[in-house]
């Protein structure tokens, strides 16, 4: 079948922050001296120049400024990168545009100048409310700075925001989970994000493991604040991503159902589908900033991009549809990934039987048991797993 060009967003990377976190597994670095905003956006527009032809006259749904820490950067800087992005690509007035924000790096009134640069969302890392654990997951800011902060984003009349919050934190308790909730709810965000801590290779916490709460008191944790979510007004969309009403994250919703997106910045990533050739490219830029930086000032392209075999378009899609509570139907598989829906057939069949999704006409979606083990929900799409099914 036809590949289709699907929807198109635009990821920023600002990979600088001032420490990092003991628990990040992101391609983040910390801060030595001043962040070099001005070589940066140098850079940025560079490597926009250098992507942006391979997705030419198409119309761009979001962008989102994730980092690192991209509130290290002034709301000029953050302008001028939305302004070259407007200045190549397509992006209507009404597209969302994220910035990412620790409540330890804004200063006081930055909002509003944020917004004056173009930013109509923002995501604040606020993780708990609980500053002792603040301190153990090595968070510079505090409880009452994330506070501050929503306040601000009121004020600056940016209503729309997202709070992060993890759970499973060193030494939490389920009713310290559940005032976490409470305590981001009535700080009247649009849109949460709850997520479980988790001890990632490479880490400081995965060589040096802190005391965690057990598997019973973790799921129950995740029980006890999906419904607290719910009473409050916040449906659950996705795994770990729950809104107000008509407040879901654009920018993420087009990643879960297999859209497009051009990364620019040190270590981005993208994912290209060329409608015309029938193929479906991946985009990695050099991850180390000084690498980045020295490559595009040579007049050098900092992006390596590459095709995503046929054969794997599936799991690629499964590993981003799934997490959506909606799941999705056969007609966006086959435009995504090119594939018809019988080439998933066996998986999907042993899928069903054992709980982990359910049908109704031609929308497939993972039932609350999937969710769970959302991670063996997922392998049974890997192109090794589907070959056995078919044999």
């Amino acid at each position: 079948m036809a590949l289709q060009n699907p929807p198109l967003s635009v990821y920023v990377h600002l990979p600088w922050c001032v420490r990092k976190c003991p628990y990040c597994d992101f391609n983040s670095h910390a801060i030595d001296g001043a962040v070099p905003e001005r070589r940066y956006l140098a850079a940025l527009e560079r490597d926009l120049e250098f992507q942006a032809g391979t997705v030419r006259g198409r119309s761009v749904l979001s962008i989102f400024f994730g980092g690192g820490t991209p509130s290290l950067f002034s709301p000029d800087t953050i302008g001028a990168v939305i302004r070259a992005i407007r200045s190549r690509l397509d992006v209507p007035a009404a597209a969302e545009i994220t910035l990412e924000a620790n409540p330890g790096t804004v200063e006081r009134g930055r909002f509003s100048e944020y917004r004056s640069a173009g930013v109509n969302r923002v995501s604040l890392g606020g993780q708990s409310f609980n500053d002792r654990h603040l301190k153990l997951l090595g968070r510079i800011h505090s409880a009452a700075e994330t506070r501050a902060a929503a306040e601000e984003l009121h004020a600056a009349g940016l209503e729309n925001f997202n709070i992060d919050l993890m759970y499973g934190l060193p030494q939490q308790s389920v009713d310290s989970a559940l005032e976490d909730i409470q305590a981001a709810v009535a700080l009247r965000p649009r849109h949460l994000s709850h997520y479980q801590l988790t001890l990632e290779p490479g880490t400081v916490f995965y060589h040096q493991p802190p005391s965690l709460p057990d598997e019973d008191d973790s799921w129950q944790m995740q029980l006890d604040c999906q419904e607290a979510l719910a009473t409050s007004g916040y449906a659950q969309y996705e795994i770990s991503a729950y809104a107000r009403p008509g407040r879901e994250c654009l920018h993420n919703l087009n990643y879960w159902r297999f859209g497009d997106y051009l990364g620019i910045g040190a270590g981005a990533h993208g994912k290209i589908t060329d409608e015309s050739a029938g193929v479906i490219r991946r985009t990695t830029c050099a991850r180390q900033p000084r690498r980045y930086l020295e490559t595009l000032e040579t007049g050098a392209a900092a992006c390596e991009r590459t095709v995503i075999a046929a054969a794997d378009l599936p799991f690629e899609f499964m590993l981003n549809a799934l997490r959506l509570l909606a799941g999705f139907d056969a007609p966006l598989f086959e435009l995504r990934t090119g594939e018809s829906l019988e080439s998933i057939g066996p998986a999907l069949g042993c899928a069903l039987d054992r709980g982990l999704i359910e049908a109704a006409a031609d929308t497939y979606r993972p039932t609350p048991l999937g969710l769970r083990f959302l991670n063996d929900l997922q392998a049974l799409f890997l192109p090794a797993a589907s070959a056995r099914g078919r044999a």
